[in-house]
């Protein structure tokens, strides 16, 4: 992985088109090496080991590569942010997608607005499509157990709920109460051994995120190692670095659910010029990690000294973590 050119990183920022997870620019770096271009773009909030899994996937994907796919297309669902209904409408309707994931649970009073976005949402899709719910860990059981029964009203059958509660055990004990699947995201990734983390008892979906896992292959032997039906979702990454999770959804031997990697909708621009966007709810597999096409790049490109000093003292802090055992293999 030495031969990743760090030192040639270029440092972007690419504005949303909607609030998307408390942000209205995505920033982060990308670097290019031998096979392609990787990204590398952690939360702000994130510490440099919890950045070291990022940085792994983005190594993996300039200096390695990926394991080869079993599939040559990727269906994949819409994501609808907090926004109103007739704008969750609209997205819907434009994304081509016969599955939407909608964010709900976005501030504590939100319920009667999640039930309109989830209603609008059924609106736009027909009674034969699927939609499932993000809460990001919100709810405690007994929010989560009364909001769930509620949206699954208004959406006429969700398909499952993800992460509802922040815990395991608060999972475990939703699944109980609740006639949903459980899909769980953020106790997985986040877990200290991802590997290790007992799922199973708790959720009936594992959301897999190959970026904060530590690359494409780690991220299949965390799916193997879960047992569930596996959902690969993206961290928000550019074209750069969402061809890296379109690549785990390739390589994993079974895919029953869509997947949430249809999210440059939510980017108001990329830096790829024939950008990973899904044609009638599907997404084409790129057979090598894509460049950044060089016009975009120089017009993302942070010029603020301070800030691309900030994401540049980042990536030498985070490869200095990873590089001391810090994170996953390289």
């Amino acid at each position: 992985m030495e031969s990743v050119g760090l030192d040639q990183a270029r440092v972007y920022a690419v504005p949303m088109r909607t609030r998307f997870r408390g942000i209205t620019v995505r920033e982060g770096v990308v670097l290019p090496g031998p096979v392609g271009w990787g990204e590398f773009c952690p939360f702000p909030e994130y510490d440099d080991r919890e950045s070291a899994s990022w940085l792994a996937t983005a190594l993996e994907a300039a200096g390695r590569g990926w394991p080869p796919p079993v599939r040559d297309r990727v269906p994949v669902n819409c994501t609808v942010p907090a926004v109103g209904p007739e704008r969750a409408a609209a997205i819907v309707a434009a994304s081509g997608c016969r599955t939407a994931k909608v964010k709900v649970a976005d501030h504590p009073d939100s319920a009667a607005e999640d039930a309109e976005r989830v209603a609008a949402t059924r609106d736009a899709l027909g009674p034969s499509g699927r939609i499932r719910v993000d809460a990001n860990g919100a709810w405690d059981v007994d929010t989560a157990v009364a909001r769930i029964r509620q949206l699954d009203r208004a959406a006429g059958g969700l398909e499952y709920v993800e992460q509802p509660c922040r815990t395991l055990d608060e999972l475990a004990a939703v699944r109980r109460r609740v006639d949903v699947r459980v899909a769980a995201d953020e106790s997985i990734r986040r877990a200290e051994d991802p590997l290790r983390v007992a799922v199973a008892g708790a959720a009936d979906v594992a959301v897999i995120k190959c970026t904060p896992l530590g690359g494409v292959r780690r991220a299949l032997r965390v799916a193997e190692a879960c047992g569930l039906p596996c959902v690969v979702s993206s961290a928000l990454e550019t074209s750069v670095g969402l061809a890296a999770q379109v690549a785990l959804a390739a390589a994993l031997p079974e895919l029953d659910f869509a997947c949430g990697l249809g999210t440059l909708a939510l980017f108001d621009g990329d830096l790829v010029a024939d950008g990973l966007r899904p044609v009638d709810g599907e997404l084409r597999v790129p057979t090598a990690p894509p460049a950044p096409d060089p016009e975009l790049l120089a017009a993302a490109e942070i010029v603020d000294d301070e800030r691309r000093a900030w994401w540049l003292d980042r990536l030498r802090r985070t490869h200095a973590v990873l590089t001391a055992g810090g994170g996953p293999e390289l």
